[in-house]
């Protein structure tokens, strides 16, 4: 990445941040597009180059970490089935909930702003499918190259896409769920694994060596 680029990606992560701070505070409704330009100071143009709409700022993290996903996938080791690879990445260390277990309060504010304002808004309910289904698309869209070279069936490459994301998109509402009750004991994320696990077995029954 050049230094142009490195840059715009600085301006696009202070956008983001500086967006996340003021909805943490005052929640989604009350925060403009104006006051998320004020506050990271720079103009509304330029928050409108980088980002169309508030909800996209909101989502740019999940939309960031579906690529993340999609890209762990195509890097996979030879030989590691698609299933494997997935339950992998999706599963990586570091992640927020890997933070909240650690005690990080950053993180637990964090994962309370977005579950909560997304609980609240049918609107950005839609937009997270929207993400969601996204990243699935990317993931049909590699996986489908990969089939094409190997002679197998593209449909079978956007079923296999679309049954991952439904395992992301079942421990994003299993961690909902324990935000909006108030139970966020230590060992979330090995609760979460653990479910993981399960759906992951469930789903390599039927696509275990796919990919590999």
């Amino acid at each position: 990445m050049g230094l142009r680029e490195q840059k715009k990606e600085r301006t696009r992560r202070h956008i983001a941040d500086t967006a996340w701070a003021l909805i943490a505070e005052h929640g989604f409704a009350r925060v403009t597009v104006a006051g998320i330009a004020r506050a990271a100071e720079v103009s509304e143009a330029t928050v409108f180059n980088y980002f169309a709409t508030k909800e996209d700022i909101f989502f740019f993290r999940l939309d960031e970490y579906g690529e993340h996903l999609v890209q762990g996938v195509l890097d996979r080791p030879a030989g590691e089935p698609v299933t494997a690879a997935f339950h992998r990445v999706l599963l990586a260390q570091g992640g927020l909930v890997d933070q909240l277990d650690d005690g990080d309060p950053q993180a637990l504010a964090r994962l309370r702003t977005v579950n909560r304002v997304v609980a609240e808004s049918p609107a950005m309910q839609g937009r997270e499918q929207i993400s969601l289904t996204r990243t699935a698309e990317l993931l049909a869209a590699a996986l489908a190259d990969s089939a094409d070279s190997a002679g197998e069936d593209r449909l079978t490459a956007s079923v296999v896409a679309h049954a991952l994301i439904a395992v992301q998109r079942a421990l994003v509402l299993q961690v909902r769920e324990a935000v909006l009750a108030g139970e966020l004991p230590p060992g979330l994320a090995g609760r979460l694994a653990r479910s993981a696990a399960e759906a992951f077995a469930l789903l390599e029954r039927g696509l275990g060596d796919y990919g590999a």
